[in-house]
């Protein structure tokens, strides 16, 4: 990793204060948002993942975040028993989790959660979570399914969401890791609004042929899924919200991190798009500046 940590822990909870620099700091001295991290099994590089997002939103000045780390996988039921975060306590929660189901009283806490009015933000591989959880795939409307799944969107040339139905189509999947250029779909979306139009993302996992329920769902920015990188030659979505009851839950696949390769977290465009999504997901409006270093062009 590029940033030190320093590391204290607590019983299911991780307290980390790392170095940043790079994020913009809001204009005026709004009260700061609670976000909850839940993290502790993912097919990613969870513990390179969590302490630098960590400290991007932190040092927004936006922020003040707790991490809530799961029972390792293959634990026993006594080691669940003691997973129980009061989400009430939170803004927004934060999934960078990937891995076994959670207690049934979680899900539902979750799930009252986020209807009564709470933000839930999906980061990259925690679209591929909860398959047999259905208000989950709900809620983030896309993940890593196969064909039969679910329904699947992508955005023509001409700017027209296509729904490809459940059983035609490629399932999700992803070429090697490379540079793509991100196309703003929302200009006027809180989230989005102020980015170029197109801008260049670090090198990471383009993911297409997402599947789910994919309702009520706002593409904000899509990339293009180039054959010579394995692609499926169509627009895939990259950012998008839903509403889910009385909240919001934004969602950007992008993120990818793998051993000690965090190139992808350490974009200006990813940390922007974490930083304002996560703070959408939490109020529905948007503070945070896009920074001077901001991807200027995705040529």
């Amino acid at each position: 990793m590029a940033r030190g940590t320093g590391i204290r822990v607590l019983t299911g909870i991780f307290a980390v204060g790392l170095t940043f620099c790079g994020a913009a700091t809001p204009a005026g001295a709004a009260e700061k948002l609670r976000v909850l991290i839940i993290d502790g099994q993912n097919n990613h590089t969870w513990k390179n993942m969590t302490p630098p997002m960590k400290a991007d939103l932190e040092r927004s000045g936006r922020f003040d975040v707790t991490v809530a780390t799961t029972p390792p996988a293959k634990s026993p039921k006594e080691a669940w028993d003691s997973f129980h975060p009061d989400f009430s306590k939170y803004d927004v929660v934060l999934s960078n989790y990937n891995g076994e189901a959670w207690p049934k009283r979680v899900q539902k806490a979750l799930e009252e959660y986020v209807a009564g009015g709470g933000g839930l933000a999906i980061i990259h591989a925690a679209n591929n979570a909860f398959e047999g959880w259905p208000e989950y795939n709900k809620m983030i409307g896309l993940g890593w399914r196969k064909p039969s799944f679910g329904d699947r969107l992508t955005i023509d040339d001409a700017g027209r969401v296509v729904r490809t139905p459940k059983g035609e189509g490629p399932g999700s999947g992803h070429g090697p890791t490379h540079p793509f250029t991100i196309k703003v779909r929302k200009p006027d979306h809180p989230i989005t609004k102020g980015m170029p139009a197109e801008w260049l993302h670090a090198k990471d996992e383009l993911y297409h042929g997402q599947r789910g329920p994919a309702e009520n769902m706002e593409i904000l920015a899509t990339a293009y899924s180039d054959k010579e990188h394995k692609g499926t030659e169509t627009n895939e979505p990259m950012i998008w919200v839903i509403p889910y009851g009385k909240g919001r839950v934004f969602t950007t696949v992008m993120g990818h991190v793998m051993g000690d390769d965090d190139v992808a977290i350490e974009c200006p465009g990813f940390r922007t798009v974490l930083l304002r999504g996560t703070e959408w997901a939490a109020t529905g409006d948007v503070t945070i500046p896009i920074p001077d270093d901001f991807p200027k062009s995705g040529k």
